[in-house]
Protein backbone atom coordinates (compact mmCIF):
# COMPACT_ATOMS: atom_id res chain seq x y z
CA UNK A 1 0.00 0.00 0.00
CA UNK A 2 1.44 3.38 -0.90
CA UNK A 3 1.87 5.91 2.24
CA UNK A 4 -0.27 8.42 0.36
CA UNK A 5 -2.99 5.95 0.12
CA UNK A 6 -3.40 4.94 4.22
CA UNK A 7 -6.75 4.84 5.71
CA UNK A 8 -5.18 6.28 8.80
CA UNK A 9 -3.82 9.18 7.45
CA UNK A 10 -6.33 12.12 7.47
CA UNK A 11 -7.91 13.47 3.81
CA UNK A 12 -6.97 17.20 4.92
CA UNK A 13 -5.08 19.45 6.82
CA UNK A 14 -5.80 22.83 8.66
CA UNK A 15 -2.66 24.67 8.53
CA UNK A 16 -3.20 28.09 10.79
CA UNK A 17 -6.67 28.95 12.92
CA UNK A 18 -7.34 31.67 10.16
CA UNK A 19 -7.53 29.62 6.90
CA UNK A 20 -10.03 29.41 5.80
CA UNK A 21 -8.57 26.89 3.10
CA UNK A 22 -7.29 22.83 3.78
CA UNK A 23 -4.82 21.08 2.50
CA UNK A 24 -5.28 17.98 0.90
CA UNK A 25 -2.75 15.74 2.25
CA UNK A 26 -3.57 12.86 -0.57
CA UNK A 27 -5.81 12.21 -3.60
CA UNK A 28 -9.55 13.33 -1.94
CA UNK A 29 -12.50 12.02 -3.95
CA UNK A 30 -15.93 13.87 -4.18
CA UNK A 31 -18.24 13.70 -1.47
CA UNK A 32 -15.72 13.06 0.85
CA UNK A 33 -16.23 14.48 4.62
CA UNK A 34 -13.30 16.50 5.95
CA UNK A 35 -12.46 18.12 9.24
CA UNK A 36 -14.90 20.66 10.42
CA UNK A 37 -17.93 18.97 8.27
CA UNK A 38 -17.00 19.53 4.90
CA UNK A 39 -17.70 17.91 2.67
CA UNK A 40 -15.69 17.67 -0.77
CA UNK A 41 -17.74 18.91 -4.03
CA UNK A 42 -15.48 17.15 -6.70
CA UNK A 43 -11.83 15.33 -6.60
CA UNK A 44 -8.97 17.21 -4.98
CA UNK A 45 -5.16 16.32 -6.35
CA UNK A 46 -2.89 15.78 -3.37
CA UNK A 47 -1.40 18.90 -2.49
CA UNK A 48 -4.08 21.27 -3.54
CA UNK A 49 -6.69 23.19 -1.93
CA UNK A 50 -9.99 22.77 -0.68
CA UNK A 51 -12.57 25.43 0.65
CA UNK A 52 -13.05 25.34 4.43
CA UNK A 53 -16.57 27.52 4.19
CA UNK A 54 -18.13 29.36 1.59
CA UNK A 55 -15.65 32.68 0.17
CA UNK A 56 -17.56 35.51 -2.07
CA UNK A 57 -15.60 37.22 -4.78
CA UNK A 58 -13.39 39.53 -3.80
CA UNK A 59 -12.57 38.02 -0.27
CA UNK A 60 -8.83 36.98 0.58
CA UNK A 61 -7.83 33.20 0.50
CA UNK A 62 -5.47 32.67 4.09
CA UNK A 63 -2.98 29.45 4.46
CA UNK A 64 -0.72 29.48 7.21
CA UNK A 65 -2.73 32.51 8.29
CA UNK A 66 -1.35 34.83 5.74
CA UNK A 67 -3.10 36.27 2.66
CA UNK A 68 -2.18 34.00 -0.82
CA UNK A 69 -4.16 35.62 -3.12
CA UNK A 70 -7.88 36.76 -3.24
CA UNK A 71 -11.19 34.81 -4.26
CA UNK A 72 -12.19 35.68 -8.12
CA UNK A 73 -15.22 34.15 -8.26
CA UNK A 74 -17.90 32.74 -5.58
CA UNK A 75 -16.15 29.64 -4.15
CA UNK A 76 -18.28 27.17 -2.11
CA UNK A 77 -17.02 25.00 0.62
CA UNK A 78 -16.11 21.71 -0.37
CA UNK A 79 -14.62 23.14 -3.30
CA UNK A 80 -11.78 22.78 -5.05
CA UNK A 81 -9.35 26.16 -4.58
CA UNK A 82 -6.71 26.97 -7.72
CA UNK A 83 -6.06 28.50 -10.79
CA UNK A 84 -9.70 29.11 -11.87
CA UNK A 85 -10.76 30.89 -9.01
CA UNK A 86 -8.15 32.22 -7.05
CA UNK A 87 -5.54 34.83 -7.91
CA UNK A 88 -3.58 37.59 -6.18
CA UNK A 89 -5.51 40.12 -4.77
CA UNK A 90 -4.06 42.82 -2.59
CA UNK A 91 -1.16 41.80 0.03
CA UNK A 92 0.17 45.24 1.14
CA UNK A 93 1.71 44.00 4.57
CA UNK A 94 3.15 46.12 7.73
CA UNK A 95 6.45 45.49 7.50
CA UNK A 96 7.23 46.09 11.30
CA UNK A 97 11.33 46.29 11.18
CA UNK A 98 12.06 44.02 14.00
CA UNK A 99 9.14 43.46 15.68
CA UNK A 100 10.04 39.66 16.16
CA UNK A 101 13.65 39.47 16.05
CA UNK A 102 14.63 37.29 18.64
CA UNK A 103 18.18 35.91 18.94
CA UNK A 104 18.39 32.05 19.49
CA UNK A 105 20.27 30.38 22.59
CA UNK A 106 23.76 28.75 21.79
CA UNK A 107 23.66 25.21 20.92
CA UNK A 108 23.70 22.77 24.40
CA UNK A 109 27.05 20.72 22.68
CA UNK A 110 29.63 22.00 19.76
CA UNK A 111 29.05 19.80 16.81
CA UNK A 112 32.03 19.38 14.59
CA UNK A 113 32.63 18.36 10.44
CA UNK A 114 36.25 17.24 9.02
CA UNK A 115 36.88 20.45 6.60
CA UNK A 116 39.51 21.31 4.53
CA UNK A 117 41.26 24.45 6.50
CA UNK A 118 42.38 27.14 3.84
CA UNK A 119 44.94 30.44 4.40
CA UNK A 120 41.86 32.67 4.49
CA UNK A 121 40.63 30.98 7.56
CA UNK A 122 37.92 29.55 5.86
CA UNK A 123 37.10 25.70 5.40
CA UNK A 124 35.76 23.91 2.52
CA UNK A 125 33.91 20.82 2.69
CA UNK A 126 35.62 19.96 -0.75
CA UNK A 127 38.88 20.18 -2.36
CA UNK A 128 38.47 20.33 -6.09
CA UNK A 129 40.60 22.49 -8.77
CA UNK A 130 38.70 24.54 -10.85
CA UNK A 131 39.41 25.67 -14.19
CA UNK A 132 37.65 29.37 -14.03
CA UNK A 133 36.79 30.80 -17.38
CA UNK A 134 36.44 34.99 -18.01
CA UNK A 135 34.31 34.86 -20.76
CA UNK A 136 32.50 31.99 -22.85
CA UNK A 137 35.16 32.04 -25.34
CA UNK A 138 37.30 30.44 -23.20
CA UNK A 139 34.63 28.04 -21.97
CA UNK A 140 35.46 24.55 -24.63
CA UNK A 141 39.70 25.67 -24.16
CA UNK A 142 38.70 25.20 -20.32
CA UNK A 143 37.28 22.09 -20.86
CA UNK A 144 39.94 20.83 -23.81
CA UNK A 145 42.30 21.32 -20.68
CA UNK A 146 40.30 19.30 -18.01
CA UNK A 147 39.46 16.25 -20.68
CA UNK A 148 43.26 16.07 -21.13
CA UNK A 149 43.66 15.82 -17.69
CA UNK A 150 41.57 13.11 -17.75
CA UNK A 151 43.04 11.55 -20.60
CA UNK A 152 46.14 11.62 -19.01
CA UNK A 153 44.90 10.79 -15.04
CA UNK A 154 46.62 13.77 -14.11
CA UNK A 155 44.70 13.03 -10.59
CA UNK A 156 46.06 9.98 -9.72
CA UNK A 157 49.15 11.01 -7.80
CA UNK A 158 47.13 13.80 -5.67
CA UNK A 159 45.06 11.17 -3.91
CA UNK A 160 43.64 14.04 -1.88
CA UNK A 161 42.45 16.26 -4.79
CA UNK A 162 38.50 15.29 -5.25
CA UNK A 163 38.45 16.40 -9.29
CA UNK A 164 39.14 19.10 -11.78
CA UNK A 165 36.04 21.40 -12.37
CA UNK A 166 35.87 23.68 -15.76
CA UNK A 167 33.67 26.32 -14.43
CA UNK A 168 32.11 28.41 -17.91
CA UNK A 169 29.36 30.51 -18.43
CA UNK A 170 27.66 32.35 -21.55
CA UNK A 171 29.00 35.99 -20.62
CA UNK A 172 31.88 37.89 -19.72
CA UNK A 173 31.80 40.27 -23.37
CA UNK A 174 29.46 41.68 -25.39
CA UNK A 175 28.43 44.38 -22.07
CA UNK A 176 29.19 47.33 -20.84
CA UNK A 177 32.31 47.49 -18.91
CA UNK A 178 30.96 49.68 -15.99
CA UNK A 179 27.38 49.32 -14.01
CA UNK A 180 25.57 46.69 -12.42
CA UNK A 181 25.64 43.81 -15.27
CA UNK A 182 29.83 43.91 -14.94
CA UNK A 183 30.24 44.44 -11.23
CA UNK A 184 27.59 41.55 -11.04
CA UNK A 185 29.57 39.49 -12.74
CA UNK A 186 33.17 40.11 -11.20
CA UNK A 187 31.69 39.62 -7.88
CA UNK A 188 30.66 36.05 -9.11
CA UNK A 189 33.90 35.59 -10.71
CA UNK A 190 35.75 36.69 -7.61
CA UNK A 191 33.99 34.54 -5.13
CA UNK A 192 34.48 31.01 -7.12
CA UNK A 193 38.03 32.14 -6.93
CA UNK A 194 38.19 32.69 -3.78
CA UNK A 195 35.83 29.67 -2.67
CA UNK A 196 36.98 27.33 0.06
CA UNK A 197 35.90 24.22 -1.80
CA UNK A 198 38.25 24.57 -4.70
CA UNK A 199 41.87 24.04 -3.63
CA UNK A 200 43.29 25.65 -6.33
CA UNK A 201 42.33 28.07 -9.37
CA UNK A 202 43.42 28.08 -12.78
CA UNK A 203 41.61 31.03 -15.24
CA UNK A 204 41.70 31.08 -18.57
CA UNK A 205 40.65 33.96 -20.84
CA UNK A 206 40.59 34.75 -24.66
CA UNK A 207 42.25 38.23 -24.00
CA UNK A 208 40.32 41.05 -26.02
CA UNK A 209 36.98 40.22 -23.54
CA UNK A 210 35.73 42.62 -21.34
CA UNK A 211 36.17 40.65 -18.34
CA UNK A 212 40.02 41.24 -18.10
CA UNK A 213 41.81 39.00 -15.88
CA UNK A 214 44.35 41.34 -15.07
CA UNK A 215 40.78 43.52 -13.54
CA UNK A 216 40.50 40.99 -11.27
CA UNK A 217 43.59 40.76 -10.24
CA UNK A 218 44.96 44.23 -9.86
CA UNK A 219 41.28 45.05 -8.02
CA UNK A 220 42.89 41.84 -5.47
CA UNK A 221 39.79 39.73 -6.48
CA UNK A 222 41.76 37.09 -7.16
CA UNK A 223 45.77 36.80 -6.17
CA UNK A 224 47.37 33.79 -4.18
CA UNK A 225 50.59 32.81 -5.70
CA UNK A 226 50.40 29.05 -5.12
CA UNK A 227 46.56 28.16 -5.48
CA UNK A 228 46.15 30.64 -8.26
CA UNK A 229 47.69 30.89 -11.94
CA UNK A 230 46.29 32.40 -15.23
CA UNK A 231 46.48 32.72 -18.84
CA UNK A 232 44.94 33.87 -22.14
CA UNK A 233 44.51 31.99 -25.07
CA UNK A 234 45.86 34.51 -27.26
CA UNK A 235 49.13 35.44 -25.14
CA UNK A 236 49.78 31.56 -25.19
CA UNK A 237 49.82 30.95 -28.81
CA UNK A 238 45.94 29.17 -29.25
CA UNK A 239 44.09 26.26 -28.39
CA UNK A 240 47.16 23.72 -28.01
CA UNK A 241 49.29 25.74 -26.85
CA UNK A 242 47.03 26.92 -24.30
CA UNK A 243 46.13 23.25 -23.49
CA UNK A 244 49.66 22.08 -22.90
CA UNK A 245 50.62 24.63 -20.43
CA UNK A 246 47.19 24.60 -18.87
CA UNK A 247 47.73 20.57 -17.88
CA UNK A 248 51.67 21.70 -16.96
CA UNK A 249 49.67 24.28 -14.35
CA UNK A 250 46.87 22.22 -13.42
CA UNK A 251 49.97 19.63 -12.33
CA UNK A 252 51.67 22.69 -10.05
CA UNK A 253 48.60 23.52 -8.55
CA UNK A 254 47.45 19.77 -7.54
CA UNK A 255 50.54 19.23 -6.08
CA UNK A 256 49.86 22.43 -4.09
CA UNK A 257 45.98 21.56 -3.59
CA UNK A 258 47.00 17.77 -2.70
CA UNK A 259 48.81 19.22 0.72
CA UNK A 260 45.61 19.95 1.97
CA UNK A 261 43.68 17.13 4.62
CA UNK A 262 40.80 17.43 6.39
CA UNK A 263 40.63 18.11 10.42
CA UNK A 264 38.16 19.31 12.22
CA UNK A 265 35.95 22.04 12.16
CA UNK A 266 33.36 23.88 14.11
CA UNK A 267 29.92 23.86 12.82
CA UNK A 268 30.27 27.35 12.48
CA UNK A 269 32.57 27.47 9.67
CA UNK A 270 29.32 25.91 7.23
CA UNK A 271 27.84 28.53 5.35
CA UNK A 272 24.93 27.13 4.07
CA UNK A 273 22.95 28.17 0.92
CA UNK A 274 19.02 27.21 1.35
CA UNK A 275 17.26 26.76 -1.85
CA UNK A 276 13.85 25.37 -3.28
CA UNK A 277 13.29 24.23 -6.70
CA UNK A 278 10.37 21.90 -8.16
CA UNK A 279 8.01 23.16 -5.18
CA UNK A 280 4.83 21.46 -4.50
CA UNK A 281 1.80 22.14 -2.69
CA UNK A 282 3.70 19.66 0.54
CA UNK A 283 7.09 21.95 0.38
CA UNK A 284 5.85 24.37 2.91
CA UNK A 285 4.41 21.78 5.10
CA UNK A 286 7.41 19.54 5.02
CA UNK A 287 10.60 19.92 3.63
CA UNK A 288 10.56 23.74 3.78
CA UNK A 289 10.28 24.08 7.58
CA UNK A 290 11.91 21.02 8.47
CA UNK A 291 15.49 22.90 6.57
CA UNK A 292 14.45 26.02 8.97
CA UNK A 293 14.87 24.02 12.01
CA UNK A 294 18.11 22.52 10.34
CA UNK A 295 19.25 26.18 9.78
CA UNK A 296 18.12 27.17 13.28
CA UNK A 297 20.26 24.60 14.82
CA UNK A 298 23.45 25.79 12.24
CA UNK A 299 22.63 29.29 13.37
CA UNK A 300 22.98 27.98 17.15
CA UNK A 301 26.45 26.18 16.43
CA UNK A 302 27.76 29.70 15.16
CA UNK A 303 27.35 28.90 11.37
CA UNK A 304 25.56 31.07 8.32
CA UNK A 305 22.57 30.11 6.40
CA UNK A 306 21.71 32.13 3.41
CA UNK A 307 17.91 32.46 1.90
CA UNK A 308 17.39 33.87 -1.79
CA UNK A 309 15.55 34.02 -4.43
CA UNK A 310 14.14 37.45 -4.08
CA UNK A 311 11.11 37.12 -6.49
CA UNK A 312 10.01 33.85 -4.89
CA UNK A 313 9.69 35.63 -1.10
CA UNK A 314 7.40 38.65 -2.72
CA UNK A 315 4.33 38.83 -0.54
CA UNK A 316 6.42 37.10 2.37
CA UNK A 317 8.60 39.87 2.51
CA UNK A 318 7.23 41.17 5.55
CA UNK A 319 8.05 37.85 7.91
CA UNK A 320 11.72 38.99 7.09
CA UNK A 321 11.64 42.53 8.25
CA UNK A 322 10.09 41.90 11.49
CA UNK A 323 13.10 39.54 12.16
CA UNK A 324 15.69 42.04 10.90
CA UNK A 325 17.97 42.80 13.45
CA UNK A 326 17.88 46.35 12.56
CA UNK A 327 15.96 49.23 10.54
CA UNK A 328 18.49 49.64 8.11
CA UNK A 329 18.69 46.06 7.46
CA UNK A 330 14.56 45.01 7.13
CA UNK A 331 15.08 48.45 4.94
CA UNK A 332 17.47 47.22 2.03
CA UNK A 333 15.48 43.77 2.29
CA UNK A 334 12.43 46.35 0.98
CA UNK A 335 14.74 48.08 -1.23
CA UNK A 336 15.68 44.69 -2.99
CA UNK A 337 12.10 44.10 -3.42
CA UNK A 338 11.53 47.67 -5.12
CA UNK A 339 14.50 47.09 -7.33
CA UNK A 340 12.77 43.77 -8.21
CA UNK A 341 9.20 45.31 -8.59
CA UNK A 342 10.65 47.94 -11.33
CA UNK A 343 13.14 45.33 -12.94
CA UNK A 344 10.08 43.14 -13.79
CA UNK A 345 8.24 46.03 -15.32
CA UNK A 346 10.86 47.28 -17.41
CA UNK A 347 11.62 43.79 -18.81
CA UNK A 348 7.44 43.59 -19.12
CA UNK A 349 7.40 40.68 -16.75
CA UNK A 350 5.57 40.94 -13.63
CA UNK A 351 6.29 39.17 -10.29
CA UNK A 352 3.18 36.82 -10.15
CA UNK A 353 5.48 35.23 -13.11
CA UNK A 354 5.26 32.51 -10.75
CA UNK A 355 4.55 29.59 -9.49
CA UNK A 356 5.57 27.79 -12.84
CA UNK A 357 3.52 24.62 -14.34
CA UNK A 358 4.94 22.78 -12.36
CA UNK A 359 4.25 24.01 -9.43
CA UNK A 360 0.61 24.75 -10.44
CA UNK A 361 0.17 21.12 -10.55
CA UNK A 362 1.85 20.65 -7.22
CA UNK A 363 -1.05 22.61 -5.78
CA UNK A 364 0.30 26.08 -5.43
CA UNK A 365 -1.77 29.03 -7.29
CA UNK A 366 0.08 32.34 -6.11
CA UNK A 367 3.56 33.84 -6.10
CA UNK A 368 2.10 34.89 -2.13
CA UNK A 369 1.32 31.00 -1.16
CA UNK A 370 4.92 29.89 -3.16
CA UNK A 371 6.71 32.43 -1.07
CA UNK A 372 5.12 31.89 2.28
CA UNK A 373 6.34 28.17 1.82
CA UNK A 374 9.68 29.39 0.79
CA UNK A 375 10.10 31.55 3.43
CA UNK A 376 10.29 28.78 5.93
CA UNK A 377 13.29 27.43 4.95
CA UNK A 378 14.68 30.45 6.91
CA UNK A 379 13.71 29.17 10.45
CA UNK A 380 12.84 31.48 13.15
CA UNK A 381 16.43 33.08 13.85
CA UNK A 382 17.14 37.01 13.35
CA UNK A 383 17.50 37.90 9.86
CA UNK A 384 21.54 39.50 10.58
CA UNK A 385 22.06 40.78 7.14
CA UNK A 386 21.18 41.20 3.41
CA UNK A 387 23.32 41.14 0.65
CA UNK A 388 23.79 41.89 -3.13
CA UNK A 389 24.00 38.77 -5.48
CA UNK A 390 27.92 37.02 -4.96
CA UNK A 391 28.86 39.97 -2.56
CA UNK A 392 30.92 37.86 -0.03
CA UNK A 393 28.93 37.12 3.28
CA UNK A 394 30.89 38.86 6.31
CA UNK A 395 29.30 37.42 9.04
CA UNK A 396 27.10 34.43 10.95
CA UNK A 397 23.78 33.91 11.85
CA UNK A 398 20.88 33.89 8.97
CA UNK A 399 21.15 36.31 6.33
CA UNK A 400 19.94 37.03 2.60
CA UNK A 401 21.46 37.00 -0.62
CA UNK A 402 19.70 38.99 -3.76
CA UNK A 403 18.87 36.38 -6.93
CA UNK A 404 16.80 35.21 -9.18
CA UNK A 405 14.24 32.33 -8.38
CA UNK A 406 16.08 30.56 -11.12
CA UNK A 407 17.82 27.79 -9.18
CA UNK A 408 21.17 27.33 -11.01
CA UNK A 409 21.35 31.19 -10.99
CA UNK A 410 20.34 31.38 -7.42
CA UNK A 411 23.06 28.82 -6.22
CA UNK A 412 25.73 30.42 -8.22
CA UNK A 413 25.25 33.42 -6.36
CA UNK A 414 25.36 32.18 -2.63
CA UNK A 415 28.12 29.70 -3.98
CA UNK A 416 30.10 33.06 -4.54
CA UNK A 417 28.99 34.75 -1.23
CA UNK A 418 30.82 32.09 0.54
CA UNK A 419 28.65 29.31 0.80
CA UNK A 420 30.50 25.48 1.22
CA UNK A 421 27.25 23.34 1.31
CA UNK A 422 23.62 23.71 -0.44
CA UNK A 423 20.14 22.22 0.51
CA UNK A 424 17.57 21.99 -1.74
CA UNK A 425 14.43 21.32 -1.18
CA UNK A 426 11.95 19.99 -4.17
CA UNK A 427 8.49 18.28 -4.40
CA UNK A 428 8.17 17.55 -7.79
CA UNK A 429 11.75 16.46 -8.52
CA UNK A 430 15.28 18.29 -9.26
CA UNK A 431 18.04 16.74 -9.92
CA UNK A 432 20.57 19.49 -10.96
CA UNK A 433 24.01 19.62 -8.32
CA UNK A 434 26.82 22.58 -7.88
CA UNK A 435 30.26 21.63 -8.01
CA UNK A 436 32.63 22.55 -6.45
CA UNK A 437 29.18 22.66 -3.46
CA UNK A 438 27.69 19.49 -2.93
CA UNK A 439 24.10 19.70 -3.02
CA UNK A 440 21.13 17.79 -0.29
CA UNK A 441 18.30 17.19 -1.88
CA UNK A 442 15.16 17.54 0.17
CA UNK A 443 11.94 15.30 -0.94
CA UNK A 444 8.51 16.83 0.17
CA UNK A 445 5.98 14.23 -0.38
CA UNK A 446 6.44 10.36 -0.12
CA UNK A 447 5.28 10.21 -3.53
CA UNK A 448 8.31 12.26 -4.98
CA UNK A 449 10.43 10.19 -2.65
CA UNK A 450 9.88 6.73 -4.09
CA UNK A 451 9.72 8.02 -7.90
CA UNK A 452 13.11 9.32 -7.54
CA UNK A 453 14.92 8.11 -4.49
CA UNK A 454 18.18 7.54 -6.54
CA UNK A 455 18.11 11.49 -6.41
CA UNK A 456 16.46 12.38 -3.11
CA UNK A 457 18.85 12.81 0.22
CA UNK A 458 16.37 13.17 2.49
CA UNK A 459 12.63 11.78 2.57
CA UNK A 460 10.36 14.98 4.66
CA UNK A 461 7.48 13.32 2.89
CA UNK A 462 7.10 11.14 6.85
CA UNK A 463 6.07 14.30 8.43
CA UNK A 464 2.71 13.98 6.54
CA UNK A 465 2.68 10.54 8.58
CA UNK A 466 3.51 12.24 11.65
CA UNK A 467 7.90 12.67 12.40
CA UNK A 468 8.28 16.15 13.93
CA UNK A 469 9.68 18.73 12.28
CA UNK A 470 12.24 19.01 14.83
CA UNK A 471 13.22 15.12 14.50
CA UNK A 472 13.66 16.05 10.56
CA UNK A 473 15.02 19.34 11.10
CA UNK A 474 17.98 17.15 13.45
CA UNK A 475 18.13 14.48 10.80
CA UNK A 476 19.06 16.91 8.08
CA UNK A 477 21.88 18.92 10.38
CA UNK A 478 23.62 15.60 11.13
CA UNK A 479 23.53 14.64 7.19
CA UNK A 480 24.61 18.55 6.34
CA UNK A 481 27.63 17.44 9.16
CA UNK A 482 28.26 14.14 7.43
CA UNK A 483 28.43 15.80 3.52
CA UNK A 484 30.58 18.71 5.15
CA UNK A 485 32.77 15.62 6.04
CA UNK A 486 32.60 14.15 2.79
CA UNK A 487 29.70 11.93 2.40
CA UNK A 488 28.83 11.91 -1.43
CA UNK A 489 25.44 13.58 -1.93
CA UNK A 490 23.22 11.92 -4.37
CA UNK A 491 23.82 14.45 -7.13
CA UNK A 492 27.74 14.03 -7.06
CA UNK A 493 27.65 10.05 -7.27
CA UNK A 494 25.96 10.76 -10.21
CA UNK A 495 28.39 13.64 -11.75
CA UNK A 496 25.73 16.64 -11.41
CA UNK A 497 27.54 19.90 -11.03
CA UNK A 498 29.15 20.73 -14.68
CA UNK A 499 26.73 23.18 -16.27
CA UNK A 500 25.00 24.75 -13.97
CA UNK A 501 27.08 27.44 -13.58
CA UNK A 502 25.03 30.43 -14.50
CA UNK A 503 25.83 33.98 -13.70
CA UNK A 504 22.97 36.44 -13.21
CA UNK A 505 23.23 38.12 -16.45
CA UNK A 506 22.09 42.06 -15.95
CA UNK A 507 21.58 44.94 -18.48
CA UNK A 508 21.95 44.63 -22.08
CA UNK A 509 24.39 42.15 -24.54
CA UNK A 510 25.65 44.31 -26.91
Amino acid sequence: MKDTDRTDQPFALSLHDADNILVALRAVPAGTELPGGVITREAIPAGHKIAQLSVRAGENILKYGQIIGAATADIAAGAHVHVHNLGMGAHKQNYDFGAAAQALPAADSAAEFQGYHRPSGRVGTRNYLGILTSVNCAGSVARFIAEAAAREDLLAAFPNVDGIVPIVHGSGCGMSGTGEGYETLFRTLAGYGHSANFGAILMVGLGCEVMQIPDLIDRKALRDSARFRYMTIQHEGGTRATVDKGLALLRELAAEANKATRAPASAGALVLGMQCGGSDGYSGITANPALGVASDLLVRHGGTSILSETSEIYGAEHLLTRRAVDDPTGRKLIDLIDWWEDYTARNFGEMDNNPSPGNKRGGLTTILEKSLGAVAKGGSAPLAGVFKFAEPIDRKGFVFMDSPGYDPCSVTGQTASGANLIAFTTGRGSVSGYQPVPSIKLASNPDLWRRMETDMDVNCGDILSGVSLEKKGREIFDLLLRVASGEQTKSEAQGFGSVEFVPWQIGAVM
